[in-house]
């Protein structure tokens, strides 16, 4: 059955995987609660308080250790039982702390800070199992496992003569997000290129627009209204079609017939019989059919 309450922190394990963390979290907790007297040898702790203190242990107990330990009443001993019990960890968790410890390489992470996390990770268990690593000691495992590449910024940060790690890392810290910086600037605009124009804030605007519109809306859009689409006048080469924008320039009406020019002794050929002396003319309106001008002019509808 899962506790009611909220626990303070992470209960004891059966296994005692987390002993050496949850007797350091129990023990700052008792203090906090006046009662770290209860659990020490020949203490003056009253009755009501030994209560208190054995109800807290219980609750960051796991279930099954709860059952074992069913009869004892005393915090005390309690606390000395799970001790003899899992103390001995400190010399399973201690080799391999030394071994991370003799591994750890500044070199081997991309970033100061999960370098600075597992730094304080391993010294960590090494307290808790009875081995203390001092600031010097941080500094020279530091200071020795730079890149090769970085040989001569290692001998800059020695010279600085820095006493207390958390200096070290604060600068190195600075450096780092100063390096990210620089480099996302270069990657933005490399070395030698040209900065980006402007863009008129109007002209942009009505580009959007344009962009917007769809196919056969423009003026100039190829899929026009029209039947023919303007193809018609292709099929006719040498014939003349600037008189359409002429007169819708002088702003004649649109069903206007095309004036028929006075060029009877020109030399082109008629389309329909190949002679000279008279040429064809041709009405764009899609709903007018093609008529044949002959010289003396007279026309032909062709029906």
């Amino acid at each position: 059955m899962a506790n009611l309450t909220k626990l303070e922190f992470v209960a004891l394990d059966i296994s005692g995987k987390n002993y050496l963390s949850w007797v350091l979290d129990a023990e700052i907790h008792l203090d906090a609660m006046g009662l770290g007297d209860t659990i020490k040898e020949n203490n003056k702790a009253s009755n009501q308080e030994n209560v208190k203190a054995m109800i807290f242990l219980r609750h960051h107990l796991d279930e099954d250790l709860k059952i074992e330990y069913l009869t004892i009443k005393d915090p005390l001993v309690l606390w000395k039982n799970l001790k003899e019990r899992y103390d001995h960890l400190k010399m399973v968790f201690l080799p391999k702390a030394r071994y991370e410890w003799i591994n750890l390489r500044l070199q081997d992470f991309k970033s100061v800070m999960k370098y600075n996390s597992e730094m304080f990770r391993i010294t960590s268990i090494l307290t808790l199992c009875g081995e203390k690593i001092s600031d010097s000691d941080k500094l020279e495992k530091t200071f020795s496992t730079f890149h090769a590449s970085n040989v001569l910024l290692q001998q800059q940060y020695r010279e600085k003569g820095f006493t207390k790690y958390c200096d070290l890392i604060s600068h190195l810290l600075v450096a780092e997000q100063n390096n990210d910086l620089l480099m996302k600037n270069h990657e933005n605009r490399p070395t030698g290129a040209a900065p980006l124009p402007e863009v008129n804030e109007v002209y942009a605007h009505y580009s959007r627009r344009g962009k917007g519109r769809g196919p056969g809306r423009g003026r100039d859009n190829s899929r026009g209204r029209g039947r023919d689409n303007g193809q018609r006048r292709n099929y006719f080469p040498g014939v003349n079609h600037s008189s359409k924008k002429n007169h819708h320039q002088k702003g004649k009406k649109k069903d206007d017939r095309h004036e028929v020019p006075e060029a009877r002794g020109s030399e082109n050929k008629c389309y329909r019989c190949g002679g000279i002396g008279h040429w064809a003319h041709f009405f764009e309106h899609p709903e007018r059919k093609i008529d044949h001008l002959i010289g003396d002019g007279s026309v032909v509808r062709d029906d």
